[in-house]
């Protein structure tokens, strides 16, 4: 391991504390349950929230399983709102969804502000 490199300790139900590194975007493990199997071990960043008006709509986090044995252990994007894995590529097509979508909201808010002045119905 490199030297600097940050690790964790994490108890699991199956292989005792595991040591691993954490790598520097990870938000931390404070809500790490014990009963985790080793498999199931993940790092996560913080969340990027969609929110309007106090409400979350949907949120996107970097993800890493370090000990995955049927998926890829490299990072990935996790879609929170439909549990979405995505790659960077996948991550900038998603981006391009939510553009997409925003100017059609803003092509609706534009038709509803025509019709609230007296515009054509």
């Amino acid at each position: 391991m490199p030297s600097g490199q940050r690790t964790i300790t994490l108890p699991t139900i199956d292989h005792g504390d595991v040591t691993i590194p954490e790598p520097e975007w990870c938000a931390g493990h404070a809500d790490h349950d014990p009963n985790t199997a080793r498999t199931d071990l993940a790092h996560a960043s913080a969340e990027v929230p969609l929110t309007f008006r106090g409400h979350t709509l949907s949120a996107a986090c970097l993800v890493q399983d370090p000990f995955a044995e049927k998926t890829s252990r490299q990072p990935y994007a996790s879609e929170l709102l439909y549990g979405r894995k995505l790659d960077a590529a996948g991550l900038y097509t998603y981006a391009a969804a939510l553009d997409a979508y925003a100017d059609q909201l803003r092509d609706l808010a534009d038709r509803l502000d025509t019709l609230l002045r007296g515009g054509a119905r």
